[in-house]
């Protein structure tokens, strides 16, 4: 007999086994949960951005029909508010004051959506009723919502008793070293742009359930979430001030989280505070303007960046100054996006001077934290819109800057002068491959064509870096069942990515068994005792090793209970699609018969524990070519090629999905989406009506292909890929427009989103100057 290859293992081309019960309407959300007897909840919110609120009345919506509970700050005053850990120790040695979050708004609003009242009735729209027969007063004040505008010397105050709008400062890199490059420098290329704010914008609203099982004296709470174990934390230690095991937090499908189902929000808190007041399942289902008023939002920078440079175009010393706004509260892990982006401001170049100056303000509009990159993107656009325009300033190439200022392969490990250590890249070889893909030398020939037409043609690349799977574990652990099949539980948490698929790949290569044989687990808090949840593409470079390494370990446990059953060498029995046999022979028991002869439960459990000590550092080249109509102004990408370098691929398949969504959600920002609050701190974009997403016909068919550099960090060469196509493709859609501008009219900036109206006012612009 030939020993058996697992067809299920890492590299497989796998479809997703999770997409059955999806497609065919057998998923389970959060709203799809409702308990018996549960009452619904509506939350009250500020209607303007800054005042001061007094409620006078709110007897009559407590009488009101079907409603069982009207809370206030009054009520919620022994609740803790929602606080952030993420301020950064400042230049001048001190961590600024944070503006935690309170449940429920006491005395003041800070932006429109703030929460001032939670009404829970029989059904949502009796609470909603409810809601406007309370009376509020509200004495509005002069609020500020521009990033730009918040630390004007007459810009007003969010925080008064602050004096200043400044949340926080942070600085990274050596000022007399970066002094010295700029002083050096024959030429010194500067840009400033607006690094626009984004909603995330997921397909299930956030939901919350909230139950008091008085018989386990302890709360329940099931919501959509990014992991189980942080929201339980969170809510237990700093706002109900309980012991963690009397708050059971559990998580079913999640249809998208981008970094913001990462977050405890207020619901959380208010449906757990009126499950136990109540002694009924409490129910919050937010709506797509909720979403866009409430949660979290992403981006909002307004940057300043210069390059110096020698002669020959080689790169200096590199300053920056951020403004990074955080909305009216400190958020989570807000003050970590910036400052965390920042520390990879050079990107893929070798560039030994480094300035970067963060100024963190609040604004009157809603908290600002972590979406799809989460500092990375920002990282990147700056970076790579900089590099191209060093180049048209040189009049050279935009490759070959690239390649003039790229870390070359004998650099490696490299340390950048932010102190990121970048373990293994090949970066002029990923370019080069992609330039051949896209057909780069072949452009001239394209652009002509279209200038016949009537269009104006451009192409863009963008050669990124960014750094995922950060220093930590994420523990597996694998039980053999009763009927031969395998549990694997682990504290991450599936939000459409294919954590089932990925996670049986890992262990059925293991076990030798189906992928259908293996069911995961997460998203509860009673099954692990700790998780790290899913965010920074961490959990199948981490977790996926983890799962590995406990399918080894379970592994050896079946060889050595059925090398006694079989009594033979455990070194001479192999796993066999869901058995164990003696090598050579048919000699063999099934993975059921050997949980039956196990004398210990133990010897039925795996467990893997792998931990990273340095992040994984993904990279590769976005190629991007548009078509503008001047006389509508409107873009369309005709072609784009992408070859990433990620260490090692667990699956092809998912892979793909992972980069074509990335790369819909970069060229979105790059062209469509753009969150606008009015002077007066009004979202103007609060609908799908407002807020363009990108459609389906924005994007051509993909060219991606991998040029894979195993990573020395990762324990499977891994470097991660959930974040990888939004990190390179805001900056490769955005320098193929500005190409295309600068070869017809030579405009070297817009801004984005470069919507049609943008550009050909742009043009317009430029063509009234001429």
């Amino acid at each position: 007999m030939t020993a058996f290859t697992p067809k299920f293992g890492m590299g497989a081309s796998v479809l997703r086994k999770e997409d059955e019960a999806f497609i065919t309407g057998r998923g389970r959300y959060t709203d799809d949960i409702t308990p018996a007897g549960t009452l619904h909840a509506y939350v009250l919110r500020a209607p303007v951005a800054k005042a001061k609120f007094t409620m006078s009345s709110i007897e009559e919506a407590r009488a009101a029909p079907g409603v069982h509970l009207v809370l206030t700050a009054a009520e919620t005053a022994h609740l803790g508010d929602i606080r952030s850990g993420a301020m950064q120790v400042q230049p001048d040695g001190t961590k600024a004051p944070t503006r935690d979050i309170p449940v429920l708004c006491r005395d003041r609003v800070h932006y429109v959506g703030d929460a001032v009242a939670f009404i829970v009735a029989d059904t949502r729209a009796q609470a909603q009723d409810a809601a406007e027969l309370i009376e509020i007063d509200y004495e509005d004040e002069e609020p500020v919502a521009d990033t730009a505008a918040a630390l004007a010397e007459d810009a007003p105050l969010v925080w008064p008793e602050l004096g200043s709008n400044q949340a926080f400062a942070y600085r990274i890199g050596d000022e007399d070293k970066a002094k010295d490059a700029f002083q050096k420098a024959d030429r010194v290329v500067k840009i400033s742009f607006v690094n626009n704010r984004l909603v995330a914008n997921y397909m299930e609203p956030r939901v919350a359930i909230g139950e008091w099982r008085a018989e386990e004296d302890r709360l329940v709470l099931t919501t959509g979430s990014q992991g189980v174990h942080h929201m339980q934390s969170t809510l237990a230690d700093q706002v109900f001030n309980i012991p963690r095991e009397k708050l059971r937090v559990l998580t079913p499908d999640v249809g998208g989280g981008f970094g913001t189902k990462n977050f405890v929000y207020r619901e959380h808190a208010l449906v757990l505070e009126a499950a136990k007041r109540l002694g009924r399942p409490v129910k919050w289902a937010g709506d797509r303007n909720e979403h866009f008023l409430t949660d979290s939002q992403g981006r909002d920078n307004v940057t300043t960046a210069e390059m110096a440079l020698d002669a020959d175009g080689r790169f200096l010393g590199l300053r920056i100054e951020m403004l990074a706004n955080m909305g009216a509260y400190i958020h989570q892990f807000g003050p970590y996006i910036p400052t965390g982006g920042v520390s990879m401001s050079t990107g893929v170049y070798d560039i030994q001077a480094l300035d970067v100056t963060v100024k963190g303000v609040y604004t009157n509009t809603c908290p600002v934290d972590a979406y799809r990159g989460a500092g990375r993107p920002e990282a990147a656009f700056l970076i790579e819109k900089l590099v191209d325009e060093c180049a048209r300033q040189l009049g050279l190439p935009r490759e070959e800057i690239r390649r003039r200022n790229f870390i070359r392969p004998e650099q490696f490990p490299y340390r950048t002068q932010a102190g990121r250590l970048y373990d293994r890249c090949e970066l002029d070889a990923h370019m080069t491959l992609a330039m051949e893909r896209a057909g780069w030398t072949e452009f001239e020939e394209r652009f002509e064509e279209a200038e016949k037409r009537g269009r104006i043609r451009g192409i863009g690349m963008a050669t990124y870096i960014e750094a995922c799977a950060f220093p930590g574990s994420e523990p597996a652990y694998l039980t053999l069942n009763g009927d031969g099949s395998v549990t694997l539980a682990i504290g991450t948490q599936s939000n459409g990515q294919g954590h089932a698929t990925a996670y049986a790949q890992f262990v059925a290569e293991k076990l030798n068994i189906d992928i259908d044989r293996i069911e995961l687990h997460q998203g509860d808090t009673d099954e692990l005792a700790s998780g790290g949840g899913t965010g920074g593409s961490r959990s199948i470079p981490i977790g996926g090793v983890s799962a590995a390494r406990a399918g080894e370990n379970l592994a050896e446990k079946i060889k050595k209970i059925a090398a006694e059953e079989l009594e033979a060498a455990a070194a001479d029995i192999e796993l066999v699609e869901g058995t164990a046999r003696i090598v050579g022979t048919d000699r063999a028991m099934d993975f059921a018969s050997i949980a039956k002869a196990a004398k210990n439960p133990d010897d039925l459990k795996g467990e893997g524990d792998f931990h990273q000590e340095e992040a994984t550092y993904p990279n590769g080249t976005h190629i991007c070519e548009v078509e503008i109509d001047p006389g509508t102004g409107k873009t369309q990408i005709v072609a784009y090629t992408v070859v990433d370098d990620f260490g090692a691929t667990a699956n092809p398949i998912l892979l793909a999905g992972q980069i074509h969504g990335g790369i819909a959600q970069g060229a979105g920002q790059a062209l469509t989406e753009e969150t606008v609050y009015s002077e007066d701190g009004q979202l103007v974009t609060a609908s799908f009506m407002d807020y363009s997403m990108p459609r389906a016909d924005l994007l051509p068919p993909i060219h991606f292909e991998t040029r894979n550099v195993p990573s020395s960090t990762n324990g499977l060469g891994m470097k991660g890929a959930g974040e990888a196509g939004t990190v390179g493709s805001t900056p490769a859609v955005l320098n193929a427009v500005v190409d295309a501008l600068y070869r017809a009219y030579g405009i070297s900036h817009i801004e984005m989103p470069a919507t049609p109206s943008r550009v050909w006012q742009t043009i317009a612009k430029a063509q009234g100057a001429r």
